[in-house]
């Protein structure tokens, strides 16, 4: 895959979602984003893949993530298997765990809504 598909439209898109899944929390009620993070979940639960990776050409096979496709541009070589894992099982229900905590049980409230 040559570096100018990689980094079309659909990975800056995908950039844009993946930074407001992880500045979220701060941004907008837990109950909004708790709904997105279940969206996202599902997604890799029920079609096994990422439907964003397919905007910028990014295959599935090999593990490759947005999180990968990142690294390996920075030169870092990332352990795509685990790297899968803790962005498809753990960064997700992660987030949405933080967002409860950080705005339920701490009281913070959301910046935007």
């Amino acid at each position: 895959m040559e570096k100018s598909e990689s980094f079309n439209l659909g990975f800056w898109i995908h950039a844009l979602v993946t930074l407001l899944a992880w500045i979220g929390p701060f941004l907008f009620n837990w109950k909004v984003m708790l709904v997105c993070y279940l969206i996202v979940f599902l997604q890799h639960v029920v079609l096994g893949k990422c439907l964003l990776n397919d905007t910028h050409g990014t295959a599935e096979e090999d593990h490759n993530t947005f999180y990968s496709l990142v690294f390996e541009s920075l030169g870092f070589h990332p352990d795509k298997k685990r790297l899968h894992f803790l962005a498809r099982k753990i960064f997700v229900p992660g987030l949405a765990l933080f967002t409860v905590f950080w705005q339920v049980y701490l009281g913070f409230v959301s910046l935007i809504f």
